[in-house]
């Protein structure tokens, strides 16, 4: 599970980068506790426990408290991202886009949750066993999706374009994109292979989210990286096995932003701590994990 990233690398739910799906669906059921918090997902914590990762169930279920692991910055987090990100979709749906695509949906929920004009189909891209795991456990909980739900079950690695014309996506409609907490775990290159992608995909219209991180500056990797072995090493004293630091690629890359931009996207974006302050939550203090260099954007094409 610590081993580090490779070509060809697996992994499930409960390991390695999958982990980190996990990870942030428990973030996600932390913060839908918080009564006055501006994002809820009913489904995250059933979906945590059943990974059955025994921490991240009793942080889910409310037995263990994040402050003690990662203080309350994991929480606000999960609250501002799991509100832009359900705006992106419901915003693009209101401008009649009727197509929608997640990609490494990993325990994303919005197919089953957000209230989708009749009509929209919600394409889903992760492992295939990812995607079984997902669709069995709701299933098994009585959940019915909201929209209509497509899975394609295929690795970004590999021909998901084709997996996505197979079960009935078609490139000549406008099209919501989402690469949500994805670009980090992804090559420079496979960045880059992504965005084109995705952009040759797009007709006039459609739209797109992710997040853009500014490239570090002398000194920040390692900052960055000792942060995230402090807080792997509280992790494992909780028998929970995980290496952070060695699932991201570090180093330069495009930045996704003016990327995006070049292909010919028309963009917007705020910081997080914008968004932080446009949601009643506190500023980001000590911020070695750079999120505060994080934009979280969206744009359209054409």
């Amino acid at each position: 599970m610590t081993s580090n990233r490779h070509d060809g690398d697996t992994w499930d739910l409960a390991s390695s980068v999958g982990a980190t799906a996990t990870m942030a669906a428990a973030a996600r059921a932390v913060a839908s506790r918080d009564d006055g918090s501006p994002f809820k997902d009913p489904f995250a914590e059933p979906l945590v426990r059943a990974v059955g990762i025994d921490l991240l169930t009793r942080l889910a279920g409310g037995e263990e408290s994040p402050g003690e692991l990662v203080g309350t910055v994991w929480t606000d987090m999960a609250k501002i991202r799991g509100r832009f990100y359900d705006e992106f979709f419901l915003d693009a749906a209101a401008a009649g886009v009727t197509q929608a695509v997640i990609l490494a949906s990993g325990l994303d929920s919005r197919a089953y949750r957000l209230a989708w004009p009749a009509g929209t189909v919600v394409y889903e891209v992760d492992q295939p066993p990812v995607v079984e795991f997902k669709t069995r456990t709701l299933a098994e909980l009585g959940a019915a999706p909201t929209a209509d739900r497509r899975v394609a079950a295929v690795d970004l690695r590999d021909d998901w374009p084709g997996a996505l014309r197979a079960v009935g996506f078609d490139p000549a409609r406008p099209t919501a994109w989402s690469a949500e907490g994805l670009l980090s775990y992804l090559p420079p290159e496979a960045q880059d292979r992504l965005l084109d992608t995705i952009t040759e995909l797009s007709a006039p219209g459609s739209r797109v989210a992710t997040e853009n991180r500014s490239n570090p500056r002398p000194g920040d990797d390692e900052k960055t990286r000792a942060r995230l072995n402090a807080i792997s090493a509280q992790w494992r004293e909780q028998s929970f096995d995980t290496d952070m630091a060695k699932l991201r690629y570090f180093g330069e890359r495009n930045e996704a932003e003016p990327y995006l931009a070049g292909l010919g996207w028309t963009l917007t974006g705020a910081s997080v701590q914008h968004l932080l302050a446009a949601n009643g939550l506190p500023p980001l203090v000590d911020d070695d994990l750079r999120m505060g260099d994080l934009r979280y954007v969206s744009g359209v094409l054409g």
